[in-house]
């Protein structure tokens, strides 16, 4: 795939959906962080569900360590490995309430250093609650989850064979476009989620459909 093709499939994500966003519920910068920390292996609906319950009663670090380690189950237990979030959720709010003042930080460096938290969650904070394009030294912040690591590869928009990789040339290969940057993640994983699906994507209904590389395109 060159450049050309690359604005182009950008373009048309672009004209198709101008201003996207996460489908993950929240309305501050911490529970875009609590939700993103809960939907590893899990969906979006799944978690908006379960915190559609919980940040009512609890949306602050320490609201969540006043609710204590089972309080917290209580309102998580329908998402996947919820013991282990809940342990790690406990921990990122202490670590919130001693370190941060109860704020969420504004560095990738910081946030990966909370428990549960990855690469991608704190490039989708940084990105999604605070509005960054990239920091100081020039890192983008481009999330690149299951979806987007499929879509990447599978159109030829940038390879990697794992998601830090993608990363690295999906920065490389995208036009130095402010609104591409800063739109990409959503526009891939929403592609990925609903159009480029895992075991057969909706070829006959993509709209970058001839732009893409994949071989195996299904009508």
């Amino acid at each position: 795939m060159n450049k050309e093709t690359r604005i182009e499939m950008l373009t048309r994500l672009r004209d198709n959906n101008p201003e996207p966003t996460t489908e993950l519920n929240f309305s501050s910068p911490f529970e875009l962080l609590i939700a993103v920390l809960l939907s590893a292996q899990a969906t979006d609906v799944g978690v908006n569900k379960a915190t559609d319950k919980l940040y009512p009663v609890a949306n602050t670090p320490q609201a969540i360590l006043d609710l204590g380690l089972d309080g917290l189950k209580h309102y998580i237990k329908t998402i996947g490995l919820f013991n282990t979030k809940a342990a790690n959720t406990i921990k990122t709010c202490q670590m919130l309430v001693d370190l941060h003042g109860g704020e969420v930080p504004k560095s990738r460096a910081a946030l990966e250093a909370l428990p549960g938290v990855g690469r991608k969650t704190a490039n989708v904070v940084l990105n999604t609650a605070f509005g960054w394009l990239k920091d100081d030294e020039g890192n983008y912040f481009i999330a690149v989850d299951t979806h987007i690591q499929r879509l990447a590869n599978r159109t030829g928009y940038a390879k990697g064979k794992n998601v830090e990789e993608t990363e690295k040339n999906i920065v490389k290969n995208t036009p130095r476009k402010t609104e591409f940057f800063f739109n990409l993640h959503h526009w891939f994983i929403l592609h990925g989620r609903y159009t480029c699906v895992a075991r057969k994507p909706k070829c006959g209904s993509c709209i970058i459909e001839d732009l893409c590389d994949f071989k195996e395109k299904t009508s």
